[in-house]
């Protein structure tokens, strides 16, 4: 695997920063992949004065002179897409199936979804509103970018901060996170050979405290973007208030999972144990929540405890493997203490709930777990795991299932299991979601907006949705009467 040419990527070029030691290490082994030095807030700036000086040229480009340098990026993003499926694996420890199937691919199409949606800025129709003034909507960048992105689908998330931030003419600032930052400094490379002007794209890395909040202080920054934990999203928020920094946050989710009497039992099963295993389980629209219609509920946890005991923990890039380790140690834990305080509580494992031993000790490993008799109000129930584990609870008719949907501090996304189409057009109104799934959880297109509600953040990702928050919308009214005196000017003074 060809690794970066240094930590951080500044005005086109790879360069070196002398902060502490950072290890990247592959979790499937525990084994060092690269060592880096954090960048320090020094480095930082000169990254934003590179985003700084290249602002006035890239805004000023024309819609379709930004559209095709970035097919050009996709270009390079698709012939390099197995080497980066490569990076992406090794780094987070996600199966080769996942990273050639679903990290890359999705990528790429996100990049060329923005160069076709970089020609294509809304706003309402010029008109005389007035009568007397015709009035236009111009949509401008709002300047230099910095964001932050997570560490569970690394290339994923900088491209979604990347693109429509860049697409509608700003610049930008990306912090990767610390332990995943192979494949956002190969985004970067990628970007330079493809023709995007130096400092328009910028990475710097190193761990949140040293190297992020240098971004987020920055008064020269105008928007932040963080996507990770609800927690650290809220840190994040006060931080830019300092500055009044415009923000846009993606933060995390506890899906609810509502599988109603009437459903296709087998595909709510199927949904349920691949909705909630996708990346390990750290995705924060993964299904975490089962609620399930009494008279199924007995039938629905012994399938996805069935199927779930057959799914084949391994090697990450062997292509048989259908779920890697956690992304670090460190998460391994939080998601094993989690369950084991579920236990202390009063719920049952199903199957799973612990880390494998074997071959697969040395990875940070944990097995598909499915818990059932958890309180509604437990930490089980109302926290993010980030992890495989699934829990089941019995609802008795509509109402209930989605009060207990809705009962939890966060709005990401949810689904609904069920043939009734006026019971699916009601779930859809009334579940508490950024993203509502019928009949299926999970799948994300270019075209449609993501973001959450509620303790999951505001603002969206992907779609020319995304514009709204990486541009800054201007009306420019001007008189078409050409007459001195104007109406309205009577409620100053008396005409003379």
């Amino acid at each position: 695997m060809h690794l970066p040419g240094g930590a951080h990527h500044i005005a086109g070029a790879f360069g070196d920063d002398d902060g502490p030691e950072q290890e990247v290490l592959d979790p499937s082994t525990g084994q060092v992949l690269w060592t880096y030095r954090a960048d320090t807030p020094a480095t930082v700036e000169r990254a934003i004065d590179a985003a700084e000086a290249a602002l006035p040229g890239w805004a000023g480009s024309t819609p379709v002179q930004r559209s095709t340098v970035l097919h050009a990026l996709a270009r390079e993003l698709s012939a390099a897409a197995e080497e980066l499926a490569q990076a992406e694996t090794a780094q987070v420890g996600k199966p080769i199936r996942l990273s050639r199937e679903f990290d890359v691919p999705g990528s790429v199409d996100n990049v060329v979804f923005f160069a076709g949606a970089a020609r294509r800025l809304d706003g309402m129709a010029a008109a005389e509103w007035s009568g007397t003034h015709t009035s236009t909507i111009r949509r401008e960048p709002v300047g230099v970018v910095g964001s932050i992105a997570p560490w569970n689908y690394p290339l994923q998330m900088a491209v979604w901060k990347v693109l429509p931030a860049i697409a509608a003419g700003n610049t930008i600032v990306l912090k990767p996170a610390e332990n995943t930052p192979l494949t956002t400094l190969m985004l970067a490379d990628a970007a330079a050979r493809a023709g995007v002007p130096a400092g328009v794209l910028n990475v710097v890395n190193g761990p949140g405290p040293l190297t992020g909040e240098s971004l987020v202080r920055s008064p020269r920054i105008a928007m932040t973007s963080f996507t990770g934990s609800t927690a650290v999203g809220r840190h994040i928020a006060a931080l830019a208030a300092a500055n009044g920094t415009r923000l846009h946050l993606e933060l995390g989710g506890k899906a609810p999972f509502v599988v109603f009497a009437d459903a296709d039992l087998d595909a709510a099963v199927r949904g349920a144990v691949a909705g909630s295993l996708i990346n390990s389980g750290q995705d924060c629209t993964a299904a975490t929540r089962a609620y399930v219609h009494r008279s199924l509920f007995d039938e629905f946890v012994a399938g996805v405890a069935e199927l779930m005991a057959a799914v084949r923990l391994g090697p990450t890039r062997d292509e048989d493997t259908d779920q890697g380790p956690l992304a670090s140690f460190r998460q391994r834990d939080k998601v094993a203490a989690m369950v084991t305080r579920a236990v202390a509580d009063g719920a049952t494992v199903v199957t799973g709930g612990r880390a494998p031993g074997g071959e697969l000790a040395g990875g940070a490993y944990f097995e598909p777990t499915l818990l059932v008799g958890a309180d509604q109000r437990s930490e089980i129930v109302q926290s993010e795991v980030f992890g495989p584990v699934l829990v089941a609870l019995p609802f008795d008719d509509d109402d209930e299932a989605l009060a207990l949907a809705n009962d939890v501090p966060f709005g990401l996304a949810a689904s609904a299991w069920t043939r009734d189409v006026f019971r699916a057009q009601r779930v859809g109104r009334e579940l508490a979601a950024g993203t509502v799934w019928i009949n299926d959880h999970i799948p994300i297109v270019s075209e449609m907006p993501h973001g959450g509600t509620k303790g999951s953040g505001y603002g969206k990702d992907m779609s020319v949705y995304s514009f709204d928050e990486y541009t800054q919308v201007k009306h420019v009214m001007s008189d078409i009467t050409g007459t001195a005196r104007k109406e309205w000017q009577d409620t100053v003074f008396r005409p003379r």
